[in-house]
């Protein structure tokens, strides 16, 4: 009888601890990285404002240390990151707390060959050949896409 009530508490304990390890490892998607790449392609002063406020929220929300964003321009978009935009302290600002900003090289020698005009861009910005496959490749390594 001893033995079977032993076996018994033995076997609670087992499932004890179990549950226990369940309980803490469910615990650690806590300090996961959460990954998201966002579209900038229009010339709209207020959706980039609103990405902006997105991107802190989004810090806010995971902790800096827990999230990678970069946001990638192209097109109209291309705008947004050059030392002329009305965001550029902003940029600047969350630069400082390790977003990334990318702008797309076909887009900057699109402007230069049809308009001839030479883009300034916000320094600290990445300069990728095409910004769409940028993206794509983001995506395919875990990133989340948020397009406004």
């Amino acid at each position: 009888m001893i033995k079977k009530i032993a076996f018994i508490a033995s076997v609670f304990l087992i499932n004890a601890c179990a549950f226990q390890n369940t309980v803490i490892a469910a615990g650690d998607d806590e300090f996961e990285v959460h990954k998201l790449v966002i579209q900038m392609n229009k010339k709209n002063a207020e959706l980039q404002s609103e990405v902006l406020s997105n991107i802190v929220n989004i810090s806010k929300f995971y902790g800096i240390d827990n999230v990678e964003i970069e946001l990638v321009a192209y097109g109209p978009g291309i705008w947004f990151l050059t030392k002329e935009s009305e965001f550029r302290k902003r940029i600047e600002s969350l630069m400082l707390q390790d977003v990334i900003f990318t702008a797309c090289g076909d887009t900057i020698k699109t402007i230069k060959r049809d308009r001839g005009i030479d883009i300034k861009l916000i320094d600290g910005v990445n300069v990728v050949k095409n910004g769409i496959p940028r993206m794509m490749w983001l995506q395919e390594h875990g990133f989340s896409y948020l397009s406004p």
